[in-house]
């Protein structure tokens, strides 16, 4: 396989798969929620900890971490009187670690490891040409 080249896919996802994966995405693109479940892949905290890192109130982010749960990104067990929320999802841990890892901390795009702009990749064709997908 040439250098920058991915291998074809074993056939496409089905409807069911894309549907889960679009909702998976949807979830993570509220920015607390994400900020969140970055905050979980980091370690095991309460609500009220998490409230003060995203700013928001502890009935707020107990709202998102219900919908969290809900989904089976993250989980939580009882210590004492206190919930403390984890996600140890190996696919969830790495989704989150390179959506990060694809921007800077001012926002802007990172760039990628071969020193092209992260996102810029090439696609073969049929006919072999390849084409660029932003």
């Amino acid at each position: 396989m040439a250098s920058g080249t991915r291998p074809e896919p074993d056939g496409n996802p089905t409807a069911e798969q894309v549907q889960a994966a679009a909702a998976l995405f949807d979830l993570l693109s509220t920015p607390s929620r994400l900020h969140l479940m970055w905050l979980l892949c980091h370690g095991d905290h309460d609500v009220g900890w998490l409230a003060d890192q995203v700013g928001a109130t502890v009935a707020a982010v107990s709202q998102q971490l219900g919908k969290l749960r809900l989904a089976g990104m993250v989980s939580a067990r009882r210590v004492g009187r206190q919930q403390i929320y984890t996600t140890d999802d190996p696919h969830i841990l790495m989704l989150v670690e390179q959506a990060f890892a694809r921007v800077t901390p001012d926002g802007a795009p990172a760039p990628a490891s071969d020193g092209q702009p992260a996102g810029f990749r090439r696609r073969r064709s049929e006919t072999g040409a390849t084409s660029r997908i932003d």
